[in-house]
């Protein structure tokens, strides 16, 4: 969410685009390529950027959103199209409708086929390789039958895309980080398991939990102290809790697909309520929080 007023939303089809819903009355209004956003690349962070997307092909998965002090956030989104890459925007949250700037771009190298991304501080991040790009059926069919097929990358400015290691699972999905950056939650979607891993060490201590369904995504709750973790069942979309020390699981939200929506990938706590998502439909799901 940008300042808890409007939930900033992604479009794998369709225009595509970023979107701005205002939480209060739910106006959706398209922020991205749009009359009012504007283009200016950051030239110190993201000097090897070619230039703005193409607006006509322009599709967005993935987004992070965090504060780099004032009124303007910072806002990460994985980008297909004419290229696949990490898009870079500012979001000024000051008007009626937030004002989004793209400042740049770093173009994910062959065959690296983005899913989600986590944001550092210094304009860097995480993001995860879910497929390769051009996979044929049976490489989608291995990696849904747990076959490790992609991994984590990181990437910092001035610096090139390093692989994570120990990060190697069966559809890397969604990533988060621990506060203190030293431990990595990842998301196998292929294995339906969730991943915790360390950070920086030089042995990689790795935890593997099978949660029973397709694990998409992970976000610290607004408790900060648990991660929601969200994915797909058989028929049905299911959300639940994780304790990030004794990877302890508690289920939040269990419920079935229904006609205008089903394959649920993130929840988003909006006062008391979690907005849901997903990557097959035209719409967010909005249930009570239990």
């Amino acid at each position: 969410m940008a300042n808890g007023k409007w939930v900033i939303a992604s479009s794998m089809s369709g225009s595509g685009g970023l979107a701005a819903i205002r939480a209060s009355d739910r106006t959706v209004t398209k922020v991205y390529p749009s009359a009012t956003s504007k283009n200016a690349r950051d030239d110190r962070l993201y000097k090897d950027c070619p230039g703005p997307p193409n607006p006509q092909k322009f599709t967005t998965h993935g987004l992070w959103l965090y504060n780099v002090g004032g009124p303007v956030e910072r806002l990460l989104a994985v980008g297909h199209g004419d290229r696949e890459a990490i898009e870079m925007f500012n979001v000024d949250i000051r008007g009626d409708v937030p004002q989004v700037t793209w400042v740049g771009c770093v173009i994910a190298p062959e065959p690296i086929g983005l899913n989600s991304v986590r944001g550092f501080q210094d304009g860097g991040f995480i993001t995860t390789n879910f497929l390769a790009r051009g996979a044929d059926a049976d490489a989608r069919t291995k990696m849904s039958n747990g076959e490790k097929n992609g991994e984590l990358w990181e990437w910092h400015p001035n610096g090139k895309w390093q692989k994570v290691p120990g990060s190697e699972a069966a559809g890397a999905n969604g990533v988060e980080l621990s506060k203190d950056g030293k431990t990595i939650y990842m998301a196998a979607w292929g294995s339906q398991s969730f991943v915790r891993l360390s950070r920086g060490d030089k042995k990689v201590s790795r935890d593997e939990v099978k949660l029973g369904f397709r694990v998409d995504n992970i976000h610290w709750a607004d408790d900060d102290k648990t991660l929601i973790a969200v994915g797909q069942g058989q028929g049905r979309w299911i959300a639940v809790r994780i304790d990030p020390m004794t990877l302890a699981v508690s289920e939040l939200l269990n419920r079935e697909d229904a006609p205008g929506f089903a394959a649920g990938t993130v929840a988003a706590e909006v006062g008391k309520t979690f907005w849901i998502g997903s990557y097959i439909g035209d719409r967010i799901e909005i249930v009570p929080a239990p």
